[in-house]
């Protein structure tokens, strides 16, 4: 299986795999049913999760219900856990807070529309199920428009992701907050890029993806400060058990880069 996964993965374009991906995910679940993994978004439990990966393939990380991985999921227990993102309704008197999501994940997409304290926008420049086909690095959005942005897996393949970043600044608003998540090595001090190695196999075994065109370092967090955000580097992990980082099948090393303006 793992296998065909990556064939899948490396020969399918995305949009496709993404439109796809609708009709696999029910038989996925009833394939997989059991009580020992849960995912929390869905709180469906399965007997195993599904290998995933573009270069070297990880085992037991894929949701078989919402096809979510390690980071969506410890993600989703931040925004439920520490934030008022899931308030059922705007408070008295106050406007529905504006989100701007870019590159949404099947996940999420659906459970977010819903919640009514909230204004969501999408936007990708390529995804079939966004809302606004845009390019990061020059948004069609006025300054200072949005209360809450979440940028998760998209940077690492902009080749100016300074001028992104920039942008993600220029349309939040003053108080503002964001989540910015990428693949990071947090062994490495310095981002490293080379525009040189140009071998889809090659880029997939040094960049972890053969679209990636960086692999972050810790000085990421330098790099959104250096544009103007306030960074807050949170391990969530570090608020769980060991029994629940097993149960929900979450990542080893991931700092989710809180920012806010």
């Amino acid at each position: 299986m793992k296998k065909l996964f990556k064939i899948i993965l490396n020969i399918v374009p995305r949009p496709l795999l993404i439109r796809l991906s609708y009709i696999v995910r029910p038989i996925l679940s009833f394939f997989f049913k059991g009580n020992t993994y849960t995912d929390p978004i869905d709180g469906k439990s399965f007997s195993s999760f599904l290998p995933y990966g573009y270069g070297t393939q990880r085992n037991n990380v894929l949701s078989p219900s919402t096809l979510s991985l390690e980071r969506h999921r410890l993600f989703w227990l931040y925004l439920k856990n520490e934030t008022n993102f899931f308030q059922p309704e705007p408070v008295s008197g106050a406007s529905k807070l504006k989100v701007l999501h870019f590159a949404p994940e099947q996940c999420f997409i659906k459970r977010f529309r819903q919640l009514k304290n909230l204004d969501y926008t999408t936007t990708d420049l390529l995804s079939p199920i966004a809302d606004v086909k845009a390019d990061i690095c020059d948004l069609p959005f006025e300054d200072n428009s949005y209360d809450i942005i979440f940028c998760n897996h998209v940077l690492e393949h902009i080749p100016d992701d300074t001028k992104a970043m920039q942008e993600l600044f220029r349309v939040m608003k003053p108080g503002g907050f964001g989540v910015f998540q990428i693949p990071q090595d947090l062994s490495r001090e310095v981002t490293f890029e080379d525009n040189t190695i140009t071998d889809k196999k090659e880029r997939a075994k040094i960049f972890g993806q053969y679209d990636h065109v960086r692999v972050y370092g810790r000085d990421y967090f330098d790099k959104l400060r250096a544009i103007g955000f306030k960074v807050e580097e949170v391990d969530y992990k570090a608020n769980l058990s060991e029994e629940e980082i097993e149960k929900y099948c979450l990542g080893k090393d991931e700092i989710i880069p809180v920012v806010y303006k």
